[in-house]
């Protein structure tokens, strides 16, 4: 059994958790989109999950849509007292799938209650406000509107923390000056490094950062560097790429996803790997190429 208390914890809202958590994205069908192939699996590898000590969960009711939080209050509800569960708005899905817009004051509160119901929870612990400006990558423009509609959301009691997705260092600031800011959740990989300075600046404040993508996503990352230091150490490329991102900077929280309970074990057997300071330079290389 793995002890991903080895990567270490940090605060995201009202607890520290393990840095090793889950993503459940890939819990949906295809795209993101639909049931899963198999439910059975799917119940099964939330359950393994929290067996194996996760305490944090990224879901979405956008992700089916109300997919992945439907199967996690199957599996899990009543939830353990220390499992934090973090959602995200902002977006919605139309009848054939596609990522829509959806930020304004009527829908983000609808969105809020829809993973309220779909989880089965009296208060979110965490929701994200994914920026949709542009859906590929951040993209500067105020986020004034719908993060004045969260707070509102906040102050009645329906959300606990606030974070957010798809963000500049600037919406970031201009977001503290509004209400404080429990996480952020962007794009980071061994490859996709733009967010260096982001992730040093957070970490001065104390606010997590959490890559969405660390495997690469619908593009896992293949680099021979990482591949040649995988094999020195006798572990998988994946699970590299997971070490060097929890030595990468102390705030940064992970959610690697996948629907496998094999895959699941790999994941979080890489909380006891520690890379050497060559391999560190080895892989920091690659996002140079």
């Amino acid at each position: 059994m793995s002890n991903i208390n080895q990567a270490g914890t940090y605060r995201l809202g009202d607890r520290a958790v393990p840095r090793l958590g889950y993503g459940a994205m890939q819990l949906a069908g295809p795209g993101v989109f639909g049931p899963p192939r198999d439910p059975a699996a799917a119940l099964a590898v939330l359950r393994k999950a929290v067996a194996l000590g996760v305490d944090h969960i990224d879901t979405s009711d956008f992700y089916g849509p109300h997919v992945t939080n439907q199967l996690i209050r199957e599996a899990l509800h009543p939830y353990p007292q220390a499992l934090t569960i973090v959602t995200k708005i902002g977006c919605r899905r139309d009848a054939e799938g596609a990522w829509l817009l959806a930020d304004s004051a009527a829908e983000l509160e609808q969105a809020v209650h829809d993973n309220l119901r779909n989880l089965g929870l009296d208060a979110l612990d965490v929701v994200n406000f994914r920026c949709m400006i542009d859906i590929h990558g951040p993209a500067e423009g105020s986020l004034e509107a719908p993060l004045t509609a969260l707070a509102a959301l906040k102050d009645r009691g329906l959300i606990r923390h606030v974070g957010l997705s798809n963000v500049t260092m600037t919406q970031v600031e201009e977001a503290q000056r509004i209400l404080p800011i429990a996480c952020v959740q962007n794009m980071y990989n061994l490859v996709h490094r733009q967010d260096d300075a982001m992730i040093d600046a957070l970490a001065g404040a104390g606010i997590p950062y959490v890559p969405f993508f660390p495997l690469g996503g619908f593009s896992p990352l293949q680099s021979d560097a990482l591949s040649g230091v995988a094999k020195e150490i006798g572990a998988t490329p994946m699970q590299v790429a997971i070490a060097w991102l929890l030595q990468r900077s102390p705030n940064i929280l992970l959610i690697p996803g996948t629907s496998s309970v094999a895959h699941l074990r790999e994941n979080l057997a890489a909380a006891e790997l520690r890379l050497s300071q060559d391999a560190l330079l080895q892989l920091d290389a690659i996002a140079g190429k």
